[in-house]
């Protein structure tokens, strides 16, 4: 079976061949080139890093981002530890939980496993606000969340942030130990797949709104309120979780359904020089409306206030200096 450092090497090598000779010099001379470790096809996160490269090469402001598949948060923190990537798309609590390996939980640990030493990294902004999603389908006699004991729920893939913040979602239910549900690791894609196909009962992952492979599933879900869990999450685990209202109309149901936010950040290891990170910055305020995923229905906080707000992550200097060019 192939490692994950090996896939990485694997999947850089051939994004870097697709984008060689593409115009790989700009007006300025030679492209810094950048790795960024995104997430899985049909994720917000995915979503965003391809937008974000195709802005960055038409701003033309000497960097090239390259897009890698990934799991998620959790295998993005992993490849800005290992050098595999130097650039990474995160959830603000897998960000915050690399960054003091000693406030692990218990139940945090398997799913940051993966992270094998605390990741030297800093940040460039705050580029989103992903969603906490909890559904099942409509017919479903799981009304809310009091009902889930027993349940058969997919937490999202091995090495996603959602992985992570779904497992401190179920201690705070009170549902932590082996047992009080069947856990399952499914990928965005398989899960929608299995909650059509009734293989799951409920599915929780975190992304935009309406998360793609959720939306076109050919039935009607019904979301679960976790309103409820964010005190206690907070209490917890920290202030990094807000509230946030998923709008009627998604995914068929008729209602708005309050839920968990949590921001994603953009993440930069140790070797991005600081023009670079000024470059993205520039990106990130100049091309806003560029970077806008189609799943980002009532989630657009790219803009200049919320970009520094990055959950405790500290900015990388580069980008410092860029806002400060811009805020004054």
């Amino acid at each position: 079976m192939i490692s994950r450092r090996e896939l990485f090497r694997a999947l850089a090598a051939t994004a870097v061949a697709a984008v060689a000779g593409s115009g790989a010099a700009c007006s300025g001379g030679t492209r810094e080139q950048l790795r960024l470790a995104a997430g899985e096809e049909g994720g917000f996160f995915w979503e965003f890093a391809q937008l974000t490269a195709a802005a960055a090469e038409r701003a033309d402001l000497g960097v090239t981002i390259v897009p890698l598949r990934t799991a998620g948060s959790i295998d993005n923190l992993a490849a800005l530890a290992s050098g595999e990537a130097e650039l990474a798309l995160s959830l603000a609590d897998a960000a915050v939980t690399a960054m003091d390996t000693a406030a692990v939980t218990a139940m945090d640990t398997a799913a940051v496993s993966a992270i094998d030493a605390a990741a030297d990294f800093t940040a460039i902004g705050k580029v989103y606000e992903n969603y906490m999603q909890l559904a099942v389908r409509a017919d479903s006699e799981i009304e809310d969340t009091s009902q889930l004991a027993g349940a058969r729920i997919s937490l999202g893939a091995r090495g996603s942030g959602a992985e992570l913040t779904a497992e401190r979602i179920l201690e705070v239910l009170g549902l932590g130990h082996p047992g009080d549900v069947t856990r399952l690791h499914l990928s965005m894609t398989d899960a929608g797949h299995a909650l059509r196909d009734g293989s799951v009962d409920a599915v929780l992952w975190a992304g935009g709104v309406p998360t793609p492979s959720f939306a076109n599933l050919g039935i009607a879900l019904r979301l679960l309120d976790l309103s409820a869990e964010l005190e206690l999450l907070r209490q917890r685990f920290g202030p990094r979780y807000e509230s946030v209202l998923i709008p009627p109309g998604t995914y068929g149901s008729q209602t708005p359904v309050a839920t968990i936010g949590l921001a994603n950040l953009l993440l930069a290891g140790p070797t991005v020089t600081d023009n670079a990170a000024g470059a993205l910055v520039e990106v990130l305020i100049d091309h806003a409306a560029e970077l806008v995923p189609e799943q980002a229905t009532g989630s657009q906080f790219l803009d200049r206030q919320s970009l520094i707000v990055t959950a405790g992550v500290p900015l990388h200097p580069g980008a410092a200096a860029a806002y400060r060019r811009h805020h004054g």
